[in-house]
């Protein structure tokens, strides 16, 4: 939103604000990332009463040796971990981790490595505060930041040695998790789940790009800007928002036209939302699409980008990872590949915070500590900001009039994923990656939820639902 505004009223924003919104958006990377793998997408593959019931703490002890560098581990440490789990399962219920199909037929890893998984989920719990705090010392606050604004941040009183030194060891320490545990782990995991490489794929990626590197966009993008069709990775395009459209044609809105968002418009229909198999609406969601395409977002359409490209830094990762598990290129295109391209990029930007640390110290080493830039509304403009944040890419779109915002939308990652169908019949990313699914027990639907997961939805981030009259926000639960 600060992008789209900063373009309306033709601002540029100064050299240390855009590297601390880099630091930022990198520590929001590492920190979303390693709670969506463990916390929100592990329990799919790994069956929490197997590593209670069955597995041997020094066998796993050994397994994790030989896996991943995790800082504790050991026989005793696995089976206080082991126990830990076991008083969940004695009382009768098993806390955090009660919502998952224990037993089921498609979980395949051996109870040993369900332990290990186990453990890190646990010791995830933990560094995950810690790198939440790397948003407090520029931030304020995780994950919605207050030192963001119109003309660069607000933490000029934070650029002190010892805030920045703060923020590197926090940073380190995060790193070197997702180095020697978070990305071993998957590797793990996924060399037991290879049939899921030819599983819950989609046919077009895109990619708005992130972490500008220049006031020079997108050409400065450390993550690149572009568009990927039939997944023909030798010809990515560049992504250009003036080819953005949404449908409403499935969804509970008042019929119209595919509009771009400078013109999009959010008028709900009147009567009482239902499924109508006359008419096929059936979600709040609009139907955003590329070229009249629909186009998956997210950690994998930004790894296939950069990749396509031929980043060197994302394809010296890729294809080392393709080739620890023996799987080719083609399994990218997947359920696995998406939760692969998701620890690959935490790793590589990861990485490349580095940079953007030194860059600073050097920039306050030398007296250049300026980090906003004054400026005054027009009475006209218009401005969009495209970027990409972990769950995917995120455009924002204004227009000024009078000196006073006339429209505003935007079209955030979870739409572009879970969209419906639009008046064509072309069916969302999400749609179109569950088709032939195998289930082995439709009343547990483990198999569905291992692609949805794999998206990391959020509903709530593209549809709000209010009462007009009390104001109140609606929670609706689906059982």
């Amino acid at each position: 939103s600060a992008r789209a505004v900063e373009m309306a009223v033709g601002v540029k924003i100064p050299e240390n604000a855009r590297i601390l919104r880099n630091l930022l958006m990198g520590a929001q990377f590492q920190h979303d990332h390693i709670v969506h793998f463990y916390h929100l997408h592990a329990l799919d593959w790994v069956d929490i009463v197997s590593a209670v019931t069955k597995a041997d703490p020094a066998k796993t002890a050994a397994l994790a040796d030989n896996v991943s560098n995790a800082q504790v581990g050991g026989t005793a440490y696995y089976k206080k971990v082991q126990q830990r789990l076991k008083t969940f399962v004695d009382s009768g219920q098993l806390g955090p981790f009660s919502n998952a199909y224990w037993g089921h037929s498609a979980y395949q890893l051996p109870p040993e490595a369900n332990l290990m998984a186990a453990a890190h989920y646990l010791e995830a719990l933990k560094l995950q505060a810690r790198a939440a705090r790397m948003h407090a010392i520029f931030g304020a606050k995780n994950p919605h930041l207050q030192s963001l604004a119109v003309g660069g941040v607000t933490c000029v009183k934070d650029l002190k040695p010892d805030r920045i030194a703060e923020f590197m060891y926090l940073w380190k320490e995060t790193q070197a998790f997702i180095r020697d545990v978070y990305v071993p782990d998957l590797l793990a995991v996924a060399s037991f789940y290879k049939e899921w490489g030819a599983i819950g794929g989609t046919t077009n990626f895109m990619a708005w790009g992130e972490f500008p590197e220049s006031d020079q966009e997108p050409d400065s993008l450390f993550m690149p800007r572009g568009v990927i069709y039939k997944r023909d990775l030798a010809n990515v395009k560049m992504a250009e928002q003036e080819k953005v459209t949404e449908y409403v044609t499935r969804a509970w809105y008042e019929d119209g036209d595919a509009k771009h968002p400078y013109e999009g418009e959010t008028k709900p229909i009147q009567e009482s939302p239902k499924y109508d198999p006359d008419k096929g609406q059936y979600t709040w969601f609009k139907a955003p699409r590329y070229t009249d395409e629909p186009c998956e977002v997210g950690p994998l359409a930004r790894v296939l980008v950069a990749y396509g490209y031929g980043k060197k830094e994302v394809k010296t990762v890729v294809d080392s990872v393709l080739k620890q598990l023996g799987v080719p290129a083609a399994a990218l295109f997947s359920t696995l590949g998406r939760t692969a391209a998701r620890g690959i990029e935490t790793l590589v930007i990861g990485e490349r915070m580095e940079t953007w640390i030194n860059a600073l110290i050097a920039n306050v080493k030398n007296g250049n500590t300026a980090t906003y830039q004054a400026w005054e509304m027009p009475e006209k403009g218009m401005g969009f900001g495209l970027n990409d944040v972990p769950r995917g890419s995120l455009g924002h779109w204004i227009k000024v009039e009078g000196g006073k915002i006339k429209q505003y939308q935007y079209v955030v990652p979870s739409t572009w994923n879970l969209g419906p169908r639009d008046k064509n019949g072309k069916l969302g990313p999400l749609e179109e990656a569950l088709i032939g699914t195998p289930v082995a027990d439709p009343k547990q639907p483990l198999e569905i939820l291992r692609t949805v997961h794999s998206f990391d939805p959020c509903i709530a981030c593209g549809v709000h639902v209010i009462d007009p009259d009390s104001n109140e926000v609606y929670k609706v639960r689906a059982i």
